[in-house]
């Protein structure tokens, strides 16, 4: 089994990688590969159980577009061929259309999805999150200076119960295409989501191997989900 992380040099902020390391826990054969903006990326040249990229700067969002645009026809034929690929925080505007800065001018992307980010810097939007995965709820926190508009043909990740989708005005949240996950969605979200790690688990060809710590982490898990269900609890903070 083998996980690659794409850029971690720069693709590193609010604890994001550590969804990896939980995936290595449970399954600590597996190989981690981590490719820099410089280097090829392994997916090209072989089967990769996972491909992961999580949040960055948006001048690395820059960076992180030039070195996947060469390689754009070989990753949407990954992507239909099934590859699993994980995407969160603002990674996830990597593969839309275009981000649009209020103040004017559109940054082209890569384009894989028909989506458009919208972008205020002035305006960070900080909050909770509560949706749903097939049957199983989902609890994560957002920080963000953008949100995605547009893509009513694009399949959506998560169903959302409390907090933003894709903006705070839809429902909708995430990217899911055959075995490409995206979401806005930051942080440890397989940590804070044990049922959704058993699920990438079992995605990533570990079977029914449980997650790590899994007895603490649904005991965590639990009481959060109890917390974001409280309609008393404030979910927005910015």
């Amino acid at each position: 089994m083998t996980i690659e992380i794409l850029f971690p040099e720069v693709c590193n902020l609010y604890g994001d990688l550590m969804n990896v390391e939980y995936l290595r826990r449970a399954v600590p054969e597996a190989e981690v590969v981590k490719t820099s903006l410089k280097a090829r990326p392994r997916f090209l040249d072989g089967d990769v159980s996972l491909v992961y990229i999580s949040s960055m700067t948006e001048r690395a969002q820059l960076l992180a577009r030039d070195a996947l645009m060469p390689h754009l026809d070989a990753l949407k034929a990954k992507i239909e061929d099934g590859m699993p690929v994980l995407a969160t925080g603002n990674a996830m505007e990597l593969f839309i259309r275009e981000i649009v800065d209020e103040g004017g001018g559109a940054t082209p992307m890569l384009g894989l999805f028909d989506l458009v980010a919208r972008r205020a810097m002035e305006r960070r939007y900080n909050g909770l999150y509560l949706g749903k995965f097939e049957d199983m709820d989902i609890v994560g926190f957002k920080s963000q200076f953008s949100h995605a508009f547009g893509g009513e043909d694009v399949p959506a990740l998560f169903e959302t119960v409390r907090g933003a989708g894709r903006n705070p005005e839809e429902k909708r949240e995430g990217i899911r295409c055959k075995n490409f996950m995206a979401t806005y969605v930051l942080g440890p979200l397989l940590i804070l989501n044990p049922p959704f790690a058993r699920y990438m688990l079992r995605l990533i060809g570990a079977g029914d191997r449980p997650p790590a710590f899994e007895k603490a982490a649904m005991d965590a898990y639990e009481l959060r989900l109890a917390e974001f269900k409280d309609a008393k609890r404030g979910f927005t903070y910015g």
